[in-house]
C-alpha cells in the first residue's frame, strides 16, 4: 500500500508540475527547454518525503538543480567535466564508507 501511496504523490506532482511548466512557458519569457529539470527536481524531492535519507532522491533532485542552473545561468559544464567525475567518484567513495561504518 505504501508503494501506491508513493506512485499516486508522485504521479500528480509530475502532473501538476508539468501543467505549471507549460502555463510558464506559454506566458512569460523561460521556454520549457529551460525549465525541464524543475520536474528532476519534484521527482527527487517526491522520493524525499518518504525516506530522507533515500540517495536517489538526493541524487535526482541534485541532477536537477545542477541542470536549472545551466539552463537559466548559461553555467558552461564543459569548462568543468573534467572535475565532475572524480568528484562524484570520491563523494560516491565516501558515502560507501560511512554506509558501511554504521553497519
Amino acid at each position: 500500500m505504501p508503494n501506491e501511496k508513493r506512485n499516486i504523490l508522485t504521479g500528480g506532482l509530475i502532473l501538476i508540475t508539468l501543467g505549471v511548466l507549460i502555463f510558464v512557458s506559454k506566458t512569460t519569457a523561460y521556454s520549457f527547454g529551460q525549465t525541464w529539470p524543475i520536474l528532476l527536481i519534484v521527482i527527487g524531492i517526491s522520493t524525499l518525503f518518504y525516506s530522507i535519507r533515500a540517495i536517489e532522491g538526493w541524487f535526482v533532485a541534485t541532477v536537477g538543480v545542477i541542470f536549472l542552473i545551466i539552463e537559466l545561468y548559461g553555467f558552461d559544464l564543459y569548462k568543468y567535466s573534467q572535475y565532475i567525475l572524480p568528484v562524484i567518484l570520491v563523494l560516491l567513495g565516501v558515502f560507501v564508507l560511512l554506509k558501511r561504518r554504521k553497519r
